[in-house]
């Protein structure tokens, strides 16, 4: 795969501003590639964090977006998608970074090179109140409202992770 020049915090920030979204750009001075990193340094609970995870279904990309420490159940997701879970994969960080522009662990949710459908997981991010997402560099997160993320993405909201009771 060839090498992809990236996008950054600024083209996130324009892309916020230039759709008028009240999100809150946070330049940090750690690392935040990890849920309890991205928690630790804005000072709250490991929910209120949401990862965007770039898969691929026959090839063609999406976007799921998670909260916390929750792992997305290939199952659900297929189910969700109406594929055989055989035709869905979690994409390579190289292959996240061509499609989004955007490197793993400082991907957004949105503001990517083309839109991508978008799926939120419903049992772990909650529809509204603020949550902290991917802010486009490693030591950046964006805030923003849960309802503003799915305005957005134009996102289905579906169960995607397995709950305490599974």
């Amino acid at each position: 795969m060839p090498v992809v020049d990236h996008l950054t915090e600024a083209d996130l920030e324009a892309f916020c501003r230039e759709r008028g979204l009240a999100a809150r750009l946070h330049r940090l001075d750690v690392p935040t590639p990890t849920v309890p990193d991205a928690a630790a340094a804005v000072g709250t609970e490991p929910g209120r964090i949401v990862k965007s995870l770039v898969f691929l279904a026959d090839g063609a990309p999406l976007l799921v977006v998670a909260a916390g420490e929750s792992r997305v159940a290939y199952p659900l997701l297929a189910g969700a998608l109406e594929i055989s879970r055989k035709r869905l994969r979690f994409a390579t960080a190289e292959e996240a970074l061509a499609i989004t522009g955007y490197r793993v662990g400082a991907m957004p949710p949105f503001g990517h090179r083309t839109p991508l459908p978008t799926l939120v997981d419903a049992l772990t991010v909650p529809e509204s109140g603020t949550v902290f997402a991917g802010g486009g560099g490693v030591s950046a997160l964006l805030e923003l409202d849960a309802a503003d993320l799915g305005a957005v993405t134009g996102a289905r909201r579906v169960a995607l992770s397995r709950g305490e009771a599974d």
